[in-house]
């Protein structure tokens, strides 16, 4: 099985998505390295935080202060549900470009860097709250990842893989993908959605049993 996903560091529904996704894999022992594709939700992201969470949100939805609210508390408990213990009101965001550009230079490394980059990086953006955009934030992620310093820092400092990343956003707009997480699954069966992990099991299972029927 194959799987690729559009994804973007700033969405929560992603990181929900892809942690189901990967747990659903696991409990139905399907040996597969689901491939991160990049898609910006703002590809004019601000280098700093704007201001509380809470307000973005609600300007960006047309809520009030309370449906804001609410809207983030469900959220995090979808994250509780996926074992994920983020507090998203709390998180700073930012331009995910350079966090996207230094996953496809870890895709082209191998040996599981860039989807170990990817978990490092979803956990600064929503466990510890970092500013994806700032590079020290990155750099750190990247050498727990197990990437060399000298070559990351290379990376950031220049303009390398935005091309690539472009290319991942033209693809998923071409495809008529208007927002993430998007799941493609052997080239043909798509997955739109943060879907829970019963959900993504059940959705596995189908794909499976027809293989097989």
């Amino acid at each position: 099985m194959e799987i690729c996903y559009w994804s973007d560091y700033a969405c929560p529904f992603c990181y929900i998505g892809e942690t189901n996704l990967k747990a659903a894999l696991r409990e139905l022992a399907i040996d597969c390295r689901p491939e991160m594709r990049s898609f910006e939700l703002s590809p004019d992201g601000p280098r700093t935080c704007p201001g509380p969470t809470k307000e973005l949100v609600a300007r960006k939805y047309g809520f009030t202060d309370e449906q804001a609210e609410a809207s983030m508390q469900r959220i995090n408990e979808m994250a509780a549900d996926a074992g994920i213990p983020f507090d998203f009101g709390k998180t700073r965001y930012t331009s995910t470009l350079d966090a996207h550009r230094l996953t496809k230079y870890a895709q082209t490394l191998g040996g599981g860097l860039a989807e170990a980059l990817t978990e490092r990086l979803f956990h600064a953006g929503f466990c510890t709250c970092a500013e994806l955009a700032d590079p020290e934030v990155l750099l750190s992620a990247a050498l727990e990842a197990g990437l060399e310093e000298a070559p990351v820092r290379e990376v950031l400092a220049s303009d390398e893989f935005t091309d690539a990343v472009r290319s991942d956003e033209q693809k998923a707009h071409a495809m008529g993908v208007t927002g993430v997480p998007f799941f493609v699954i052997d080239g043909k069966y798509a997955i739109p959605g943060a879907m829970s992990k019963p959900e993504i099991v059940g959705v596995l299972q189908k794909i499976l049993n027809r293989a097989l029927g």
